[in-house]
């Protein structure tokens, strides 16, 4: 099935993995992220959008579905990517993102942290 995109402009366009890449790539930038796991995200955000089993769905729905598995790869990524997306206006707004994102990571502890208590 082809996957279709709606801009906020009202056209549409096919949906794209490696677009999905290119955008968060640049929220990459500088970070320990490689190429491998830019591409398994964009395909876990694929398998997310299609798992709605619509044809079309909001760029904005594209932008939420990236939101979690990068912030899952990456917390500084994520915040970048996240403070475009959302449109941040002040220091405000990273101030309450980097707080939701201490309690998310605290919730779910990291399995680096994991593999040293086990060894």
């Amino acid at each position: 099935m082809v996957l279709a995109v709606v801009k906020r402009s009202g056209v549409t366009e096919q949906f794209s993995r490696d677009k999905v890449v290119r955008g968060v790539r640049r929220a990459c930038q500088g970070r320990p992220v490689d190429d491998d796991a830019l591409q398994q995200l964009a395909q876990r955000v694929e398998e997310s959008i299609r798992s709605a089993g619509l044809a079309e769905i909001p760029s904005h729905e594209v932008g939420l579905a990236i939101l979690g598995p990068l912030r899952e790869l990456d917390g500084v990524a994520y915040l970048r990517f996240a403070s475009v997306y959302r449109s941040f206006s002040s220091v405000e707004d990273f101030e309450k993102e980097i707080s939701d994102l201490r309690e998310a990571m605290a919730a779910t502890p990291d399995e680096s942290d994991q593999d040293a208590k086990d060894g």
